[in-house]
């Protein structure tokens, strides 16, 4: 049954939207404030203050944004079956601000300190936090709409520019505040965005018109040994807290998590598409499946923004800048700039190639995404090798990287994200987001590692453009192929026949049409975000 446009009853809007999705905006950029405010310093945090050296500080960061994006499928499966998605995004939003103002104690510092536990602690609230916050908010912004109601995609775009205000934000602040007058000012300041956020989503419940709730509230007021199951599922979340405490502290326990658990997951998708879905549904969750694998690549080099690119900012590149030192932590705001700048003008450079029908696919702009990519480690180790051994890299080359892997995020992340939620079934949505961020997980991961590969002990600014000098080229040499493949890939995607359904049917039935108003013609998003 095709879906009706809201009526009044339903909401007043602001801006044409319903006054929900700006809850959502100031939600979600509080906590990407928090987040990369936090995100900004953790690196420096670890070498400088706990005294670890680059490779094991570099695997340490790795390992704990791996968790971050791996506890999004268990978060997106547990409100999919039980919580729903406003519960989840509420519990985690608790669980955040707990963790980022546990970061503010940082004690004595060095490995010896008492203070330690209290840092694993406050990172295990995090990411567990950001298991239930994570991918079910991207969601409630999609159900605040019929699939084919014209005003998804700016939704998605006014929505996207909070997570990058906020991640800019973020950064500038908090990491201005930690490297100049101390790391509890900085993780204090991130800590007062993630309560900000906790507030505003409280205080809009009503403004969501009762999306994201519960599919079968009855369950969850069940007893469980006479306590409601809902509370039994937050008493578990608060267990699984421990559970990543132990694993962020021993680093080889989460990459084997990610073997193990990866395997089950794509066990788990592929078996459920191979013999629970009809044909066309099927092929589509194999073209989400390569989507995410030609992900984890452009993740493992990507982030490495947050780890080795930020030590050699700190080290290697001359960052004077109008006479004034800038801190390196503060150039984590450049790529969220740069998305908020350039977001609206790729979204009209879809549309205007899309109307003379050269729109690129989803799968060749995963291709083009990694070509700019390994480009923008090549323009550096260019710009290095131009200053000459023993000086320091100009500060514009570092803008250039992040200039280049913007744009390769512009063709990737939002695109990724749409072709998840507009390709899987609806019913099984916020587990093929899951899927979508664990692959994220992965490919941090893998970063950490390439990180603690440029930071071997004793090796200079010279190991660093070594190393993405190899990575450059492999990732050109990889999205060159992707593009060749592409349209095997977009044949996978069945666009033409892609259906919606009422929307009080509430997580049953199949995907919108892409012919609707403000879609494009390749069923694709088109704004960007900062790192998902």
């Amino acid at each position: 049954m095709a879906t009706q446009p809201y009526t009044a009853e339903e909401g007043r809007t602001f801006l044409g939207h319903p006054r929900g999705l700006f809850v959502l905006f100031f939600a979600e950029m509080w906590e990407r404030f928090s987040y990369y405010g936090m995100r900004a310093l953790l690196i420096f945090y670890l070498v400088q203050h706990w005294l670890y050296s680059d490779s094991e500080a570099s695997v340490i960061y790795g390992a704990y944004t791996a968790l971050v994006y791996i506890t999004p499928v268990i978060g997106g499966y547990l409100a999919d079956r039980y919580l729903g998605q406003r519960k989840a995004v509420l519990f985690g939003a608790v669980l955040l601000t707990f963790g980022h103002f546990l970061m503010a104690f940082e004690g004595d510092g060095g490995q010896g300190s008492a203070a330690l536990n209290i840092f694993w602690l406050a990172l295990a609230f995090i990411i567990v936090g950001s298991g239930f916050l994570k991918a079910n908010i991207s969601v409630i912004v999609g159900q605040l709409y019929p699939r084919t109601d014209p005003r998804r995609d700016p939704a998605y775009t006014i929505f996207y520019m909070g997570i990058n205000l906020g991640a800019a934000l973020g950064a500038i602040i908090a990491g201005y505040l930690g490297q100049t007058y101390g790391w509890s000012y900085g993780f204090g300041a991130a800590g007062i965005g993630m309560l900000l956020g906790l507030i505003v989503f409280m205080w809009g419940k009503p403004l969501l018109m009762g999306r994201g709730e519960s599919s079968d509230p009855e369950r969850l007021r069940r007893p469980v040994a006479g306590i409601p199951f809902e509370w039994m599922l937050y008493i578990a979340s608060f267990g699984a807290v421990g559970v990543v405490w132990v694993l962020i502290q021993y680093q080889a326990l989460v990459g084997t998590l990610l073997m193990v658990a990866g395997l089950i997951l794509v066990a788990y998708v592929l078996y459920t598409a191979v013999f629970k879905l009809p044909k066309e549904d099927r092929d589509r969750i194999m073209a989400a499946m390569f989507l995410i694998f030609g992900s984890i690549l452009f993740w493992a080099l990507f982030e490495q923004a947050g780890s080795s690119l930020n030590l050699y900012t700190d080290r290697a590149v001359d960052r004077n800048i109008f006479g004034m030192e800038v801190p390196a932590s503060v150039f984590q705001s450049v790529n969220a700039i740069y998305i908020v700048l350039l977001g609206p003008i790729f979204a009209g450079l879809w549309l205007w190639l899309a109307r003379r029908g050269l729109e690129p696919s989803a799968p060749a702009k995963f291709g083009l995404a990694l070509v700019q990519l390994g480009a923008g480690f090549l323009v550096l180790v260019a710009g290095a090798a131009a200053a000459g051994t023993g000086n320091l890299t100009p500060v514009i080359f570092i803008f250039l990287i992040y200039l280049l892997h913007t744009t390769g995020e512009l063709c990737l992340s939002p695109v990724g994200l749409s072709a998840m939620n507009r390709l899987a079934p609806a019913h099984m949505a916020s587990l093929i987001m899951g899927t979508w961020f664990f692959a994220s997980a992965t490919g941090n991961f893998a970063a950490g590692l390439i990180a603690a590969a440029t930071g071997a002990e004793g090796a200079g600014p010279e190991r660093v453009t070594e190393v993405y000098s190899t990575v450059g080229w492999t990732a050109v040499a990889v999205g060159v192929a992707v593009i060749v493949i592409s349209p095997l890939i977009k044949k996978l995607m069945h666009l033409d026949t892609l259906k919606d359904v009422d929307h009080a049917m509430a997580g049953e039935g199949e995907l919108a049409e892409p012919q609707a108003a403000g879609v494009n013609t390749n069923g694709e998003l088109k704004p960007g975000e900062a790192h998902n």
